[in-house]
């Protein structure tokens, strides 16, 4: 009889066995060797002949997460495993999604292929910074939303005069979703970049005074772009600003960013561990979802109900 076995790479084992906790089973066993030059050896330590393997392993920094998730796909291939799902709740690389200048790669696409040519039956991910990533790969991804536990979060605050921010224009469908359900409006902070993790010039488009802005996003990395979103919005007369950002980088300065910022609080998911605690950041766990999503993936269900289709609220 097949059953669905749940593996952790070293990088998330935290979420790994929250997801195994609300699964209602144990985490697989498994011993991740390293050598002293840094070369990886999975070895799993029970049989997964016939059954789905469920390999958790978000490929955040250093890439030895991404190289330790590949060698554990065809580890789990070469022991006669059934299905091989990749759970992937932070996928790196995903901001090289285009060729936007010459001469430079489309990692996204390159993670993509290695992932298929590794062996993986199906990816199981959370807010892809561009939703077209799935598109790069032929086999099935499950694209899972954090809107299902900010909603929550955002009706528990009860603020009188809601209004959603997008950091920039690209993130503007992701933001109308969630406006669209809380029946808010939405401003756009625009900004124009010199280089990467360096902006020349922002401004807001859209009426924030008075209002209590919530700027949405996929990922935080040196949290530059939120400090100054966040100080431009208070600038422009809004009475409050906090962000909600799926994926918590926070690379370089980014705890200083954030704690020297007016922001009153962000609200992170657990997709990657955050390094160190900090009175303005908060931690909301994607467990459930991802726990739903493979139980469903186990028993050929669909995973529609875990998403938000820019329905308006009926309560608050």
């Amino acid at each position: 009889m097949q059953s669905a076995k749940i593996f952790s790479g070293t990088g998330s084992q935290d979420l790994s066995a929250e997801i195994c906790k609300r699964y209602g089973t144990q985490p697989g066993r498994i011993n991740v060797q390293k050598f002293s030059d840094g070369e990886i050896s999975p070895n799993f330590l029970e049989s997964v002949r016939g059954d789905y393997v469920f390999l958790v392993q978000s490929t955040f920094a250093p890439s030895e997460n991404f190289m330790e998730l590949l060698l554990m796909i065809d580890a789990a291939r070469r022991a006669s495993a059934y299905k091989v799902i990749a759970v992937i709740p932070y996928y790196g690389y995903a901001r090289q999604d285009r060729k936007d200048r010459p001469r430079v790669a489309i990692g996204s696409k390159l993670v993509a292929n290695m992932l298929t040519a590794a062996g993986a039956d199906r990816v199981i991910t959370m807010d892809l910074h561009a939703p077209q990533i799935q598109g790069y790969f032929d086999i099935p991804v499950d694209h899972l939303d954090s809107h299902a536990v900010f909603i929550p979060y955002i009706e528990n605050l009860r603020l009188e005069n809601l209004t959603f921010a997008a950091p920039d224009v690209g993130a503007t469908n992701r933001i109308r979703e969630i406006a669209n359900y809380f029946g808010a409006e939405m401003v756009i902070c625009d900004k124009h970049r010199k280089r990467a993790n360096e902006i020349a010039s922002m401004v807001v488009i859209g009426d924030v005074t008075g209002k209590d802005i919530v700027i949405i996003d996929d990922i935080c990395d040196t949290g530059g772009t939120l400090a100054k979103s966040a100080a431009l919005l208070k600038e422009k007369g809004a009475r409050s600003v906090r962000a909600m950002i799926t994926h918590p980088v926070l690379s370089g300065k980014a705890y200083e960013n954030i704690e020297n910022s007016v922001l009153e609080e962000l609200i992170v998911c657990d997709t990657i561990p955050i390094r160190k605690q900090s009175e303005k950041i908060k931690v909301i766990s994607v467990a459930e979802l991802f726990a739903v999503a493979i139980r469903n993936a186990f028993e050929n269900k669909s995973i529609t109900s875990l998403f938000v289709h820019s329905q308006r609220r009926t309560s608050l």
